[in-house]
């Protein structure tokens, strides 16, 4: 078959083949931003975010005014309801006046429609104090769905990078099979020129025994990896992915312990959580101390009455201001007082306490970085140091210079520092994520998202 005629039958195969490769493609942020969107928590949080809008808009409901319609009927030949009836009514007469009607009137229907307005003129401050506790709880939910979204990420960097380690440890594992079957074929090749005996060859059959049984674990690994990504990325477990980020070692901005801390205990929604619970204590405890103010309010109402439903009827109206104040109520306005101000106390400690532990989290989340940063650095070291000594005692062991023990014991060597090597590099980038979390910045653009792309 000519090459023209090959490339003819076989390009578009090879083209929709790439396609399906790379419509699987998922890269860290592209994994993020999956989860994120369809994340069930993320989505009750912004529910309760729209709940809590709604409470705003009830509590400066409180500065309009309240309008009422009833409507009634009622009949009776009580003395006292006849008689205002009939006022009410505009149906009064003298014939109503006299003794016999008076005491033991007839049967009267009475028809009435009532619209009220009540406005509150002042009122302790109270609704202007529900507001600002609807605004504070407002922020309290969207500080609540901002603390999920990190979650959301920092649970798909774990993921993601765990599924990146199994993939590149088992990648360790089968260069090791291939690396223990050469050494097969050269102790075979050694014991057919006389050099060795039968036990070298049994020997690297053991250790080829060994290094299979990892592969074999390793390959385990990766399987439950790639489902436990596809589980927090709310898909099916079997979801087929190419993860497109390489694990590498990532940057982050050259600071210190201190700014880090400083700009936790602005950023952290958890930070911002306390300092609101104490501003929302503090107005609950002004709102339990307006009980003791007065209050005013004006009432205006109309008043329609009738004997039938739509005729011979009158109408009146009706404006009045009212002062209300609570003198007395048995101790239940001091009581709420008090409550508030244990409250308010409670939320500063709280606040204090949640402060000193999101400091100690950045601390460790630094330290672990710093750590992680420097075991790769003496791993890589000891990983190229280890591939060396492989190769010197490979060669010596061709030559009848070093036995099957320093040759076994030289792979196994390099196959741990290898191994050793990924893991740094693998919590260095959970690190890094944990310190942007810890200083409250974790987000789909962190540039932890952004290292290794290939």
């Amino acid at each position: 078959m000519s090459k023209f005629l090959y490339i003819l039958l076989f390009a578009p195969l090879l083209a929709s083949a790439q396609e399906a490769v790379s419509s699987n493609a998922l890269s860290l942020k592209d994994a993020v931003r999956l989860a994120l969107s369809g994340n069930k928590a993320i989505e009750a949080s912004l529910d309760e975010q729209k709940a809590a809008e709604s409470r705003i808009a009830e509590a400066r409901s409180g500065n309009l005014p309240k309008v009422n319609y009833s409507e009634s009927w009622a009949r009776s030949d009580n003395p006292v309801f006849v008689f205002s009836s009939l006022l009410t009514q505009h149906q009064f007469g003298s014939q109503n006046f006299q003794i016999g009607p008076l005491n033991s009137p007839d049967f009267l229907n009475n028809f009435q429609s009532l619209v009220t307005a009540d406005q509150p003129l002042y009122d302790a401050g109270q609704t202007k104090r529900a507001i600002h506790s609807a605004d504070l709880s407002r922020d309290v939910t969207v500080e609540n769905g901002r603390s999920t979204r990190m979650s959301v990420i920092a649970v798909v960097v774990r993921s993601y990078c765990d599924a990146l380690l199994a993939a590149e440890q088992l990648n360790v594992a089968n260069q090791s099979m291939k690396s223990a079957q050469a050494d097969l074929d050269r102790a075979q090749a050694v014991r057919s020129a006389g050099m060795s005996t039968d036990a070298g060859v049994l020997s690297i059959r053991v250790h080829l025994a060994g290094v299979h049984e990892e592969q074999i674990r390793r390959q385990a690994n990766l399987d439950v990896a790639k489902a436990t990504l596809n589980d927090a990325l709310g898909l099916p477990l079997d979801t087929a992915h190419n993860l497109t980020t390489v694990l590498t070692s990532v940057k982050v901005p050259d600071a210190l312990p201190a700014d880090y801390e400083k700009n936790a205990v602005a950023e952290r929604p958890e930070a911002r959580e306390g300092k609101l619970a104490v501003s929302l204590a503090e107005n609950q405890a002004a709102a339990a101390r307006s009980n003791y103010l007065p209050q005013v309010e004006l009432h205006t109402a109309f008043e329609a009455d009738r004997r039938r439903f739509y005729d011979r009827g009158g109408d009146n109206w009706l404006l009045s201001i009212g002062l209300r104040w609570n003198l007395f109520n048995g101790f239940s306005d001091r009581a709420k007082t008090q409550e508030a101000t244990s409250t308010l106390h409670k939320a500063q400690a709280e606040q204090e306490r949640a402060e000193s532990a999101i400091r100690l989290q950045v601390r460790r989340a630094f330290s672990e970085f710093r750590a992680a940063q420097q075991r790769i650095e003496v791993t890589s070291a000891s990983a190229a140091e280890a591939e060396e000594s492989l190769r010197i005692t490979q060669n010596r062991y061709e030559s009848g210079l070093n036995n099957v023990t320093d040759l076994l014991r030289t792979e196994t060597a390099l196959l741990e520092a290898r191994t050793r090597r990924l893991a740094a590099i693998h919590d260095q980038r959970l690190a890094a994520a944990a310190l942007e979390f810890a200083a409250g910045t974790l987000t789909v653009d962190s540039e932890v998202l952004n290292e290794g792309t290939r």
